[in-house]
């Protein structure tokens, strides 16, 4: 169920479908980025639908390492046809939802 969860916070992103993306996190979510950290769900979604500087991108994963608890995805975020940059994503799993992720950019 966690990897399913996981793949499903990059189609909701990638699709805008940020109702469905409210139901992945955990109210307490964490994502800590190179450039950022968002601290609550709804801090995140806010970012998502409305502060993101390039809303038209598509996350293609590459890889997927599930331990359980933790999650690593291994890819790229394109904007078009254009790579933009490739991330390693560790997402942690609470109860099925995801409470935090760390991501690590290239």
């Amino acid at each position: 169920m966690s990897a399913h969860t996981v793949r499903s916070y990059y189609r909701t992103i990638d699709g805008k479908r940020y109702d469905d993306l409210r139901e992945l996190l955990t109210s307490e979510f964490v994502h800590e980025r190179p450039d950022r950290t968002f601290e609550g769900r709804e801090t995140f979604i806010g970012f998502m639908r409305e502060g993101r500087p390039r809303t038209e991108t598509d996350h293609e994963l590459d890889r997927l390492y599930d331990d359980g608890d933790e999650i690593a995805v291994r890819g790229r975020l394109l904007g078009g046809d254009e790579r933009l940059f490739g991330f390693v994503d560790v997402h942690t799993i609470d109860d099925g939802k995801i409470a935090n992720i760390m991501t690590y950019t290239d």
